[in-house]
């Protein structure tokens, strides 16, 4: 009976810990924006690891991944079950301190593709520490499979298997868009809440640093932010429960004014997505105005679309010579719609009908 737990054990942490490590090997970027969120001066108080956010958090998918498979290989047990162990009280502490403050809505454990509440993904921890317990009292009971040659051989290809997706997706795009501005999708349609359904009030507060002091804003004050301050981090306030579509933030604000009912009846339209324009990649930048050129000799209208303060907006437009205007949207909107920055979109009359990494900015499908 104990040997047959422990096997069972060893499958079902080893097959999760895979399948959780390749979700979000499919989107560092994003897993990367969760750990900044927990690296927050409002959650874990520690902003000194936010520039490194995404090699840590590229290693952590790795390792999960690797750990996942040195579990079912049985390939150096005592290291893999401590490393288990040691990773699975962690992020139960995490969980649970996110649950019970409340601090972090969802815990970025499978990405996008499956979202979970804070106590549902403490659950989930706990159960998967009762499993890794179990391994690690039983350990002697994980035999090693084939040889000690084979089981380095599949732990080294997976290393570089997982290097080579990291790789590619940071260079690109997610091979999997679970987000809700996947190509296809229809953003009227996405915004619109179904007859019947129950209403939701969600009030968007905006926290900036001001003169070193952090200050709220709401989506009725945006144009209060004065001139320097830095943007700390997005709270959605429920003020009642209701349905809530798929995409609910988004907006095209030009002095003001949002656009976006009729910038969405564009039948040929180009978003050049940069959430922030002070990391955005000069290289990428840099080749929007070739895309600009492009799309206006083939008769689209072409923006910009970005969180980043009018000073900063005309400071780009001028170094890049990039002749269009950019509309204002919420930071974690943008990086939801795109990983990349900059990033491109090409737009049907509302309709997302490509998605581009700027990388790829040469096939542009116009």
């Amino acid at each position: 009976m104990k040997n047959i737990l422990t096997q069972f054990s060893r499958v079902f942490v080893g097959i999760l810990f895979i399948i959780s490590g390749l979700i979000k090997l499919n989107d560092p970027v994003g897993f990367s924006f969760k750990l900044e969120e927990y690296f927050g001066e409002t959650v874990l108080n520690l902003p000194f690891l936010a520039p490194y956010a995404l090699g840590i958090a590229v290693f952590v998918v790795i390792f999960e991944v690797v750990l996942g498979v040195a579990l079912l290989v049985g390939s150096n047990r005592k290291l893999t079950v401590w490393s288990l162990l040691l990773m699975i009280l962690f992020f139960t502490f995490l969980t649970f301190y996110s649950a019970y403050f409340n601090k972090v809505t969802d815990c970025g454990c499978f990405g996008d593709a499956i979202k979970l509440t804070p106590w549902e993904s403490f659950t989930k921890d706990v159960v998967l520490l009762i499993f890794i317990i179990i391994l690690f009292v039983n350990q002697h009971l994980i035999r090693p499979l084939g040889t000690k040659t084979f089981r380095t051989i599949v732990v080294v290809l997976t290393i570089l298997g997982c290097g080579f997706m990291a790789w590619y997706v940071l260079n690109h795009l997610p091979l999997k868009d679970f987000r809700a501005y996947e190509t296809g999708t229809n953003i009227q349609q996405g915004m619109a809440i179904p007859d019947g359904a129950p209403r939701a009030e969600i009030e968007m507060i905006f926290i900036y640093n001001v003169n070193g002091e952090n200050k709220e804003f709401t989506e009725k004050t945006l144009m209060d932010i004065p001139e320097g301050a830095t943007f700390v981090e997005r709270i959605d306030k429920v003020i009642s429960e209701g349905y809530v579509p798929p995409i609910h933030d988004f907006t095209m604000e030009l002095d003001g004014s949002d656009y976006k009912d009729e910038l969405l009846e564009e039948p040929k339209l180009v978003m050049f997505v940069a959430y922030d324009l002070t990391k955005s990649d000069p290289e990428g930048l840099a080749r929007l105005a070739e895309v600009y050129e492009k799309a206006t000799a083939r008769g689209y209208k072409v923006i910009g679309m970005t969180s980043s303060t009018d000073e900063l907006i005309q400071t780009v437009k001028k170094q890049y010579a990039l002749p269009f205007d950019f509309y204002f949207c919420d930071a974690t909107t943008l990086k939801t719609i795109e990983r990349a920055n900059p990033s491109i979109v090409v737009l049907n009359k509302g309709t997302i009908v490509q998605k581009l990494h700027w990388n790829d900015a040469e096939d542009t499908n116009l």
